[in-house]
């Protein structure tokens, strides 16, 4: 029987490498490959996005991508999240396309997203890498209420044997590792939720005896030494998976002869037993299909406005250099609208003075924990205020951290702070970006420190600009944000803004309808939208609706009459 067990064991010589991964070859123009396809595709919406005709530097750019794409064989992919945000604005669901995908003049020009990566100089790399050889990760944001017609749109089309959501693995804190071993070992609630109430965020110390003696707890228990002990041992361990909130794994073949499925807590939802990281890993490639309460706002905000106003425009339509909207923005008159509606963004942004859509990018990305804890807002504003002069160390540094002052607002600059100061390479700059990642344990930046630190004192930099450039950078280790994601943010943030503005009555309505959402009762959009000028009726059983509408004033006629909200 050892012999037998030996043999099936030396058998049993399965490796993850071997797994084939064939991402699904998407339906294409009759005739086309998908690379043909797709330069087809791209090469109509730079003339629809450029009716003058298409810049230059903009064909430069597509033409490379288009190139890199085709070495990399990505173009079924673009093509399936092209064909997704088609379905979606066919069926009138606000979508835009955010992240490292807004950094693709490709993504502009096919729609799904919204800035113009030329414009704001993003960098492709970020991207998409040929040496990296990562698959692209594309998140697009859709209205929060409507995307599960996407969702069930997808598994329709490529079938539930062959589409599937993937998993997240909710790890042990310090919090739910003293609750839950406390409770195994029998100690009473009160005393593992005290415990638990002496922990402050994402600490990994977990509870100590310091946590102990404050709480005039008994020491010497057992039960209370072995619950510490266990405790600190969990942290970071998994506890559960759950469904990522739209990250979708699609294949050429069954996806089950690949990964093992399940049944997801939601009604219709298949979830595979792996994570985000491990796909990564394998050459997996994953369409994020996301939600952001504020689209579902704009579209009923642009909904009431054809009707009630008969204005019809759309995110695309919004002039992006309006004065009036950019003056209520500097008076932190944002209550409502996206991002920028925190009482922290609002003490902010009277020191910022937005002026433009790139000072909304920076103010989206400075309220941050990592900006903060980096020590980085202060400097940033001194010197837009003209207190500090701007100190670039080399002409190599000036060029990546001029437009934020010289300070490393975004996780692109830190990257490339750390090739050009410290002569990283490009793979050594990536792991750097990946221990930036958002949402995840602080700390995991400080195995950089000796490299970073060294290698910019070795490249001529003064030790005290290396060791504030470290610290700049670690803080992105709480929360730090890519160029292009604030960006795409902004500019939802802005339009909010601009409906806010000069259509507050469509705004307040809109708001409301699409609670809930945001920082703000429904009583404070409803005070405030009185202050800007707007009746709000009561509700009339005779004339409401089911949702906040608009109706024009008593004695008024004409689509030109002000409108007032009325609540039903």
């Amino acid at each position: 029987m050892i012999a037998a067990s030996s043999e099936i064991v030396a058998r049993c010589d399965f490796d993850l490498s071997q797994l084939c991964y064939q991402y699904p070859e998407e339906a294409v123009l009759p005739g086309m490959t998908a690379q043909q396809a797709l330069e087809k595709l791209t090469w109509e919406g730079a003339r629809r996005n450029y009716p003058e005709g298409v810049p230059e530097e903009v064909s430069k750019q597509l033409g490379y991508e288009l190139d890199l794409i085709g070495r990399c064989k990505y173009a079924p992919y673009f093509l399936t999240v092209n064909s997704i945000v088609q379905f979606a604005r066919g069926q009138k669901i606000l979508c835009q396309g955010r992240g490292s995908a807004a950094n693709s003049a490709v993504c502009y020009v096919l729609g799904i997203t919204a800035i113009d990566p030329t414009k704001f100089q993003l960098l492709f790399e970020r991207f998409i890498s040929e040496e990296r050889r990562e698959p692209p990760d594309i998140d697009v944001d859709f209205e929060h209420e409507r995307r599960e017609e996407v969702i069930q749109w997808i598994y329709k089309t490529y079938g539930r044997h062959r589409a599937a959501l993937t998993a997240v693995v909710s790890r042990y804190r310090s919090r739910g590792a003293v609750r839950d071993v406390g409770k195994a070992l029998g100690l009473p609630e009160d005393v593992t939720g005290a415990l638990a109430g002496q922990i402050w965020g994402w600490s990994q110390e977990g509870v100590t005896d310091r946590h102990v003696a404050e709480l005039n707890l008994d020491g010497s228990d057992p039960r209370l030494a072995l619950t510490l002990h266990l405790a600190r041992e969990l942290i970071g361990t998994p506890r559960h998976l759950s469904q990522h909130p739209g990250g979708f794994v699609l294949t050429q073949d069954r996806l089950d002869e690949l990964v093992p499925i399940q049944p997801a807590a939601m009604l219709d939802r298949r979830v595979i037993e792996w994570e985000k990281d491990d796909i990564e890993a394998l050459g997996f490639m994953k369409v994020d299909v996301l939600g952001v309460g504020m689209l579902g706002c704009m579209r009923r905000a642009f909904d009431l406005l054809r009707k009630g106003k008969s204005i019809d425009t759309d995110l695309a339509g919004i002039p992006l250099d309006d004065k009036p909207t950019y003056e209520m923005i500097q008076r932190a008159d944002t209550l409502g609208v996206f991002q920028i509606e925190s009482r922290a963004q609002m003490s902010m942004l009277p020191r910022m003075k937005p002026k433009e859509l790139y000072d909304l990018v920076i103010e989206v990305a400075i309220v941050r924990p990592g900006p903060i804890q980096g020590d980085m807002v202060h400097p940033y504003l001194r010197r837009r205020e003209g207190k500090e002069e701007v100190d670039y160390p080399s002409p190599e540094l000036r060029a990546i951290l001029e437009k934020t002052l010289g300070v490393p607002l975004f996780q692109e600059q830190a990257m490339n702070v750390a090739i050009v100061g410290a002569g990283f390479t490009p793979g050594e700059a990536d792991a750097l970006r990946r221990s930036m990642a958002t949402f995840k344990f602080t700390g995991g930046v400080g195995e950089f420190r000796d490299k970073l630190i060294n290698g910019m004192i070795a490249n001529g930099y003064k030790s005290d600009f290396a060791e504030r450039t470290f610290k700049q950078i670690e803080g992105f280790g709480s929360y730090g944000f890519p160029e292009s994601h604030a960006a795409s943010f902004a500019l939802i943030a802005y339009a909010s803004s601009w409906m806010k503005c000069h259509h507050p009555d469509v705004f307040c309505a809109a708001l409301l309808n699409a609670q809930p959402m945001g920082f703000y009762a429904p009583a404070q959009i409803v005070r405030d939208a009185r202050e800007h000028g707007v009746e709000v009726r009561p509700v009339c059983i005779n004339r409401s609706e089911w949702d906040c509408t608009l109706e024009g004033r008593e004695g008024e006629e004409g689509e030109g009459a002000p409108s007032a909200s009325a609540c039903a």
